[in-house]
Parts: structure tokens; sequence; C-alpha cells
């Protein structure tokens, strides 16, 4: 079990979602495609947390993006299953028992589908942006050279050195971290160990790691708007 309680609070955010619900391959997808011209071999992957692509917030992240220029497709790897937005901030809601049916055999095959379907439409260059979650995700692709960006938003699931070292030896995918003070599940430990790995011009694809002081594990995905 690799969650903390943090993955599970935060606010649900206001706004009216600009992109469409498509499915890709048999998988539900939110699309947000800018309104001006973009580079049509171009997608970056949005890699949800545990509330997935229906949460209001995924949505409008996504829509961040796509008004700067980037077609983004978000990927619902828990086939409808995320964890409901009545979830968040309950005690009772039991996450061990929600994770156990909601493991990489389940979840990342929705991935490839999609990757592969955008392919054969002529994609050949892909970003990721992965948030708790979807972090891990993030690091597997581009131990795989599949992508060629990647952020990570206050990941879990990772192993730390091992994770980060792997990572150093695998991938040409620049890496931007963003991390903050309060995250059980990449603490002060795990981001000095990122810097020491990657740091100082020693990755050569580049490395940056934004920190967020005074903020928690989840800021930039449910955070309170002061926390964005």
């Amino acid at each position: 079990m690799s969650f903390c309680k943090d993955c599970v609070q935060g606010v649900r955010h206001e706004g009216e979602a600009q992109g469409t619900l498509v499915t890709i391959d048999g998988v539900a997808c939110y699309i947000a495609t800018p309104t001006v011209d973009y580079p049509k071999d171009k997608v970056i992957l949005f890699l949800p947390d545990v509330f997935g692509i229906q949460l209001i917030n995924a949505k409008l992240l996504a829509d961040d993006f796509a008004i700067n220029g980037f077609k983004v497709i978000a990927i619902d790897y828990f086939n409808g299953d995320s964890l409901p937005a009545g979830a968040m901030n309950s005690p009772s809601f039991d996450l061990k028992a929600w994770f156990a049916k909601h493991g990489s055999e389940q979840t990342r095959p929705s991935i490839d589908k999609v990757i592969a379907a955008l392919k054969e439409e002529g994609v050949a260059k892909f970003g990721a942006t992965g948030y708790c979650f979807g972090g891990r995700y993030t690091f597997d692709l581009a131990f795989e050279n599949v992508i060629q960006c990647s952020v990570v938003s206050h990941p879990s699931l990772l192993k730390v050195p091992d994770d980060l070292e792997t990572y150093f030896t695998k991938s040409q995918a620049p890496l931007l971290i963003n991390s903050c003070e309060f995250d059980q599940k990449f603490p002060s430990e795990a981001q000095a160990k990122a810097d020491e790995i990657f740091g100082d011009g020693k990755f050569a694809p580049g490395y940056k790691r934004e920190y967020f002081p005074g903020c928690t594990h989840g800021l930039l995905y449910v955070g309170i708007s002061q926390n964005r």
C-alpha cells in the first residue's frame, strides 16, 4: 500500500470543461485541443491521480495545457472506476481495497492502447504529465523511452533511490518534478536524492525541480486555490 491520507483529501475546483470525452480503442479519454494551430504530431498524455479524469479538476488542468498550445489526452486507466468525488476527505473510504483492484495489470494496458492508437494517427512525440498515481506511469514510460518529456507532480508509488537511478540510466526524457513541503510519498529526503542524482547538469537531457513551501501532497491536482 503506497498512498497516504493526502492522496484522497482536497477540493473540487470550479469551472466549465472545454474539451470532449471520447473513446480511443475502447479506452475513455478526455481530449483538450488548442483553439490555435498546433503541431499535430505531438501530444501530452495526462496521467491522473486516483480521482481519474471524471473529476472536474483533471479536465480544467488539461484545458490549461491546451490553452497554451498543446493537445492533451487524459486517459481513464481506471476503466470508469476511479475514486468517486464523494470519497474525497472521507475517513471511511477503503483506499486499500480500491487499490487492490487497480494495479498495473488493470491500469497499464489502457495507456498502451491509447499510445498505439495515437501513433497510428500520426502522433510521433509524446510528453507525459503525471499526478500522484500517474507519476509512477510517467516514470515507466520514460524508462521505455516512449515519451520525450516528463513532468511529475507529487508522485506516489516510486521506489527511491531505485527509480531515480533507473530513470537516470535509461531515459532520454527531460524531467521536471513538482514537489512540496509536506509530502509523505515524495518527502524531502526523496527530493534531495533526486537533486543529487540529476542536478548540477549531471542529467544531460535536462532536469528541474520546483518546490512549493507550505504546500501539501496533491496541491497541483486537488489543492485549494491558494496552493495553486
